[in-house]
């Protein structure tokens, strides 16, 4: 009976499955297939690279695999064997005389140096070019870019009353050089937050604009009409004005009152009493130095402070932009511009990352697998097929392999053993010695970093699912 029953159920299911239901599960699948297949495509061009390179040099290639594991199909053509291997995880690009001494002539050892340099490099070049292609393909659709330049600021702006001003052209944060809005935005997300004087006059200034934005909210929450609200911006925007200029607390707090009355007044309300504003001992903020343009000069702004709120369950506070930016306008020349300019600024946060892990500034925490990357990937994609549809979901997964592609591309290149860079730092100690480093010793090297490399890995994923199941 109850096995009937299960069945019903089942079938009840089935039968109650809308046409939206359907295709979100289809979109979903679609999406999955699509970061599967940038992924591999990510793969391809590496070994691509390694594998046009060996060919180009003489030297012979046995086998060229893309993925891992049992090999589902292959065919050789040549001297090479081509495959396609089960799990989509990987590659590799298997050279005559790679990982073992070969008499053969066209073997990797017996390549004259200069050749096995760049067949070492070529794989991390073309990972960089393939970056380069992806990042165009995701400025494409846009209908224009972002600047680094401010454009105006929104009602309760901290850095408005700060120092920054409109019009000012941003070219450095916290000492990291911004061409682009990518450098702009990794110059941000690297901020440290600190605790600042809460009696400080700037402290001051920005609790007064932001309370009268939060007193303009109000009234609009009661009383919300276009032409209140237009005025209750600009009151909120000349407020801030005034206050930035204030000299003292005593003609911040008389401003403050003038712009609430005045606010009340416009949203046709009787001002009550006034409240004053809190001061306490201490206060966290996002602040830096930074460097504009302004009026053609290059100015310093010290301790220019970002609007900071408080952080859900009392945890870290959040850095919010308190500030717009100058669209610029998109052409054939803008287009290849940013891309160029883009990439850089992606191949410059990839190694500021590195450097932060060094420096401590970033933890294991913060790094991500496999695992971490494709839940990465599933979130951001459903975001966007949510918010902004098909295309957008497949473009945000373009720019996150993008970021993928570049930073394989770079960490590969690291000198550190049973990575490309390690191989190729064996090989400039053969060309500087005049004398191969003996293959036992180069084998017991690289054989404990691949060890390394793989506990670093297994730690991180463990650390990845166990941010999944726990809704870290």
């Amino acid at each position: 009976m109850y096995s009937h029953i299960s069945k019903l159920t089942f079938l009840y299911q089935l039968l109650t499955i809308t046409g939206d239901d359907i295709i979100t599960v289809l979109t979903t699948i679609a999406l999955i297939i699509i970061a599967v297949a940038l992924f591999e495509l990510i793969i391809f061009v590496h070994e691509g690279g390694h594998f046009i390179a060996a060919k180009k040099s003489g030297i012979k290639v046995n086998e060229f695999a893309l993925g891992m594991g049992p090999k589902i199909f292959s065919f050789t053509k040549g001297e090479t064997t081509y495959s396609l291997r089960l799990f989509p995880i990987g590659g590799f690009c298997a050279m005559e005389g790679e990982d073992e001494d070969s008499d053969n002539p066209r073997s990797f050892n017996n390549a004259k140096i200069w050749k096995r340099m760049i067949v070492i490099v070529a794989g991390a070049a073309m990972n960089i070019l393939l970056g380069l292609v992806l990042m165009l393909i995701t400025l494409l659709p846009q209908n224009e870019f972002a600047s680094t330049q401010v454009s105006l600021f929104s009602p309760g702006s901290f850095s408005a009353v700060s120092g920054l001003q409109s019009g000012d052209k941003i070219v450095k944060i916290n000492d990291y050089a911004v061409n682009t809005s990518t450098d702009f935005s990794f110059a941000l997300y690297t901020m440290p937050v600190t605790e600042v004087d809460g009696g400080e006059l700037k402290i001051y200034k920005e609790d007064c604009a932001y309370d009268l934005y939060a007193h303009a909210t109000e009234l609009v929450q009661n009383n919300s009409s276009e032409e209140l609200n237009s005025s209750l911006v600009e009151l909120c925007h000349k407020a801030q004005k005034d206050i930035s200029a204030a000299k003292g607390k005593d003609e911040c707090y008389a401003l403050f009152k003038q712009y609430y009355a005045e606010m009340d007044k416009a949203a046709g309300v009787e001002t009550a009493e006034i409240p004053p504003i809190v001061e306490r001992e201490t206060r966290q903020r996002y602040r830096t130095d930074i460097e504009v343009i302004r009026d053609n000069e290059r100015v310093k702004l010290e301790n220019v402070d970002f609007l900071t709120v408080k952080g859900a369950n009392d945890d870290k506070p959040q850095l919010k932009m308190d500030f717009y930016i100058e669209p610029m306008e998109k052409n054939f020349g803008t287009v290849i511009q940013q891309t160029f300019a883009n990439t850089v600024s992606v191949v410059r946060m990839v190694w500021g990352s590195l450097i932060g892990l060094i420096k401590g500034q970033f933890s294991l925490n913060d790094m991500s697998g496999p695992v971490g990357i494709a839940s990465a990937i599933t979130e951001v994609a459903g975001k966007e097929l949510e918010t902004s549809g098909f295309g957008s979901a497949v473009n945000a997964i373009v720019y996150v392999m993008m970021v993928i592609t570049i930073n394989l591309g770079i960490v590969n290149m690291l000198p550190f053993p049973a990575l490309d860079g390690g191989r190729f730092l064996m090989l400039l100690i053969e060309w500087i010695f005049r004398k191969p480093v003996p293959r036992k010793v180069e084998s017991v090297i690289n054989t404990v970093g691949l060890v390394l490399l793989l506990g670093l890995s297994a730690v991180i994923a463990v650390k990845d699912v166990w941010k999944i199941f726990s809704g870290g």
